[in-house]
């Protein structure tokens, strides 16, 4: 009276429909993809997040304004930890490194300055009067002191710069350099790298 449907029976075009669906959502792996690997720089950039800009003029300029802040913090950052994807454009590169690193790893008397111009400055301002020739004395001296030794750290970073950087343009090095031997070395942005006596290669 009933009989069960034959296996060989022919299945309909419902069913093949269904099954060629199922056949290419599950692909085997081993199976070629029919399109080329993107490059790894094309898939970075597809993975990175478009900056949409909001019509409102009032909404984009709270959205410039967090970017901004985010920038900054995170250049803060990069000033205290030495990281080079993130600094300024001015401390950016191998170059600028390596003069940083030649003079943090020595004494200047450029570092002194600021401590000096303050013991000065309160000699200068006390009533006796060999005090204040003492304090104009001592005054001549350092700035004395400062441009020998700016020339002897100038000269020593040109002679290293040129070993190690035959090929690179070094405009620009020695004032960014000698600008640093006059920073307190706790106050140098971006922080220092290298200990005192450091060996720099």
């Amino acid at each position: 009276m009933f009989r069960r449907r034959s296996q060989a029976e022919p299945e309909t075009a419902e069913q093949t429909l269904e099954r060629s669906q199922g056949s290419q959502a599950v692909r085997d792996p081993q199976a070629p993809k029919g399109r080329p690997t993107p490059k790894r720089s094309d898939a970075q950039a597809n993975r990175k997040t478009k900056v949409s800009i909001s019509k409102d003029p009032k909404q984009a300029r709270k959205d410039a304004r967090l970017r901004m802040r985010e920038e900054r913090e995170t250049q803060r950052q990069a000033l205290l930890t030495g990281d080079e994807r993130a600094l300024p454009a001015r401390d950016r590169g191998p170059v600028r490194r390596f003069s940083r690193d030649y003079v943090d790893a020595r004494y200047t008397v450029g570092e002194f300055f600021l401590p000096s111009a303050v013991i000065i400055l309160i000699l200068s301002i006390l009533p006796s009067l060999a005090v204040k020739n003492f304090s104009l004395f001592l005054w001549i001296a350092v700035i004395l002191l400062i441009i020998v030794d700016s020339i002897r750290v100038n000269l020593g970073l040109k002679k290293a710069l040129r070993a190690k950087f035959p090929k690179e343009n070094l405009k620009g090095i020695t004032p960014y350099a000698l600008m640093r031997c006059l920073q307190l070395r706790r106050l140098r942005l971006p922080k220092p790298q290298v200990k005192r006596g450091e060996k720099i290669t």
